[in-house]
């Protein structure tokens, strides 16, 4: 029988032609686990607001892998000593950081698991797969958990200049238009090193590193959190609310086998064992997407109308401010919908709700982004950098949002 190739080479958009560097990280990619991020789009509902933004979460795991390929022929071409065994294990941990993500990535972490990250999820999947690989993956488990002695390499899959940012900035950049986001990842690699096992840049790479704190401010307000996407999340999220409410109080919602698992149990960080984590395997958009279509017809009247709402693209209203919106402000708009669409209060909540976003690029209090100076020394960026905005970029600005519907339902 003939041997199957698996040193095979992926053609990205992005970077080109992108190579598997060995049969263990092809294995990766091919396990179902991973195959299901060709079924996870990477931004979830910006579509709505920028259509080219239909790529996935594969694409993205793809580009990272890539980008660690860079960063490691970076470092070593600097005298850093990286084994082979490292290598892989890096490799494998950006390859796999996002793998826990769920159907249209954050939304889900709010409404069919509850108090469980896709980090914790990702780490689940790590560790089955590494049971599955015969231990293959302990290395970077530790390196994904940042408990591997040479921290720059879980700086490398988890920090403030992380290969997953890197590629995700570019990347969505790319498909969504926004030439905002597009920071150049090959010259910041470049002007990586390492001293004391920690991640630093050299100091003539300041100027990128600017640009990319900038670029990544740019792209939250403009499109991570732009408006629309916003609101389409949330009715999103108040539609899986409003079925595991249904299913609660005995009805029998048509959707998927797996959906019906999620809907029909609670799960939570301790119920999350092996078996559920098999069914969240399982569950991508496309089980979100059929089900919503079919619950447009379903006999209630508040899933009907937010499910509507989604697949039409005839979404609430939303109002950004600095301020917190008024209760006065609230129930102004809440008795409204009430005494228009003849709804409850609990019903009508689920088109009247305020909430608060916010967006920080640089948060120094978590990890700094260290530079390391022609003599020698190391120091952070805030202090040598001569960008005064660069000071107002590591403060978190937090803003405010009110949805309610913009016309009565059916009109």
């Amino acid at each position: 029988m003939k041997k199957r190739n698996k040193l095979k080479i992926i053609n990205d958009p992005i970077y080109g032609f992108i190579t598997i560097p060995n049969e263990f990280i092809f294995d990766l990619i091919e396990h179902k686990y991973f195959q299901r991020l060709r079924r996870i789009t990477q931004m979830g509902l910006s579509h709505m607001v920028y259509p080219g933004a239909h790529h996935t979460r594969f694409h993205h795991a793809i580009g990272c892998m890539h980008l660690m390929q860079q960063a490691i022929r970076v470092l070593r071409f600097k005298g850093i000593t990286i084994s082979n065994d490292e290598e892989t294990a890096v490799l494998a941990a950006i390859l796999l950081h996002d793998i826990g993500h769920g159907p249209f990535s954050h939304a889900m972490e709010h409404s069919i698991v509850h108090g469980i990250s896709h980090e914790d999820i990702s780490l689940s999947f790590m560790e089955v797969l590494n049971n599955d690989f015969s231990g293959k993956l302990s290395l970077a488990i530790q390196i994904f958990k940042g408990e591997y002695p040479r921290k720059f390499l879980h700086q490398l899959v988890s920090g403030q200049l992380d290969m997953d940012r890197l590629d995700y900035l570019k990347r969505d950049s790319f498909y969504t238009g926004v030439a905002e986001g597009n920071v150049n990842s090959e010259r910041l690699i470049t002007m990586l090193s390492v001293i004391n096992d920690e991640l630093v840049v050299e100091e003539k790479g300041i100027y990128s590193v600017e640009k990319f704190l900038l670029s990544r401010r740019l792209m939250y307000w403009q499109v991570y959190l732009h408006k629309t996407s916003l609101v389409a999340e949330n009715v999103l999220i108040r539609i899986l609310r409003r079925a595991n409410y249904l299913v609660g109080k005995g009805h029998t919602l048509p959707a998927s086998t797996v959906l019906n698992f999620f809907l029909t149990n609670k799960i939570d960080k301790q119920s999350f064992t092996k078996e559920v984590l098999n069914q969240f395997s399982k569950l991508d958009d496309y089980d979100l997407i059929s089900a919503i279509k079919e619950w447009i017809s379903y006999d209630d009247k508040v899933l009907s109308i937010l499910s509507t709402m989604l697949i039409n693209r005839d979404l609430l209203k939303i109002e950004i401010g600095m301020e917190a919106y008024t209760l006065t402000a609230l129930n102004t708009q809440l008795k409204r919908v009430i005494k228009s669409e003849e709804l409850t209060e609990e019903e009508a909540s689920y088109f009247v709700f305020s909430d608060s976003i916010s967006n920080q690029a640089y948060n120094a209090e978590k990890q700094r982004i260290k530079l390391l100076l022609k003599n020698g020394k190391t120091s952070d960026i805030l202090k040598e950098s001569d960008q005064y905005n660069l000071e107002a970029l590591s403060k978190k600005v937090t803003k405010y949002f009110m949805c309610y519907p913009k016309h009565e339902f059916g009109c």
